[in-house]
């Protein structure tokens, strides 16, 4: 059980959306929202967050496009619980999941999530590389941030699985790994679209948002970078855009 001083309540997309997460571990942030602003999806479709943690980039997403079939995917099941609450308070339909995204593909069924299911997946999956970065002493945010050697292999692995064929995967990594992202990718994905992320000028990009199409066959595009902040460290207006709901990332308008 949470203890109500152990929450906090935050505003995201203006204000559109507000959020309880819990005060220590793992907080939501940036890279949430870029990948809720990258994902392509419609009104009727079957959207599945990976990794869901309290929801917010599946209920971000689901604040810009209304009328998709969401289900939140969990394994934590405290972070569960703040999910389905969140969702509850913000009038947003939402399923929550409490599962391993590395679970076999019995334990998905047996949660609704069968092969071939699902429109479009999205996932924020825990990339930080063991060899170089100290993991925190806090369980939780050290399963949120900390990459296994076949941590991104099995997440996709299980998006893969409950995407329909053309269906759409789109993914946040750290930028110094795009070759684990390819590599991972390189069975059953393809039309690859790449889009880094800045956070300074003349530094290099710090994330890759990533949009695949399973079975696709189109060649792989590099798009322009995103900047985070102007030369001042002052977000660009087309970021604020983003960070708080008004436009969408070119990925998600493919």
């Amino acid at each position: 059980m949470i203890e109500a001083a152990d929450i906090t309540e935050d505003a995201f997309l203006g204000g559109q959306l507000r959020l309880m997460q819990k005060r220590s571990g793992h907080r939501a942030g940036h890279d949430a929202i870029l990948l809720a602003a990258a994902t392509d999806a419609k009104a009727g479709d079957r959207v599945v967050e990976l990794g869901a943690g309290v929801g917010t980039a599946g209920l971000a997403l689901a604040r810009r496009v209304a009328g998709i079939r969401l289900s939140l995917v969990e394994i934590d099941p405290e972070l569960a619980q703040l999910a389905r609450a969140n969702a509850a308070a913000n009038s947003i339909p939402a399923e929550v999941i409490v599962l391993d995204v590395t679970a076999d593909a019995q334990a998905f069924a047996a949660n609704g999530l069968l092969p071939d299911s699902s429109d479009a997946v999205l996932m924020n999956p825990p990339f930080n590389d063991p060899a170089r970065h100290r993991g925190s002493p806090d369980q939780a945010r050290h399963t949120a941030h900390v990459a296994r050697e076949e941590t991104l292999h099995a997440w996709v692995h299980a998006a893969r699985r409950i995407l329909r064929s053309s269906g759409v995967l789109t993914l946040i990594w750290r930028a110094d790994g795009i070759g684990d992202v390819m590599a991972a990718l390189s069975r059953g994905f393809g039309s690859l679209a790449i889009l880094p992320v800045h956070g300074e000028a003349g530094k290099p990009a710090i994330r890759v948002l990533v949009r695949a199409v399973k079975g696709g066959r189109a060649p792989t595009q590099l798009l322009p970078g995103l900047m985070l902040n102007e030369e001042s460290n002052v977000p660009k207006k087309e970021v604020k855009d983003i960070l708080e709901g008004r436009a969408a990332l070119p990925l998600a308008r493919p």
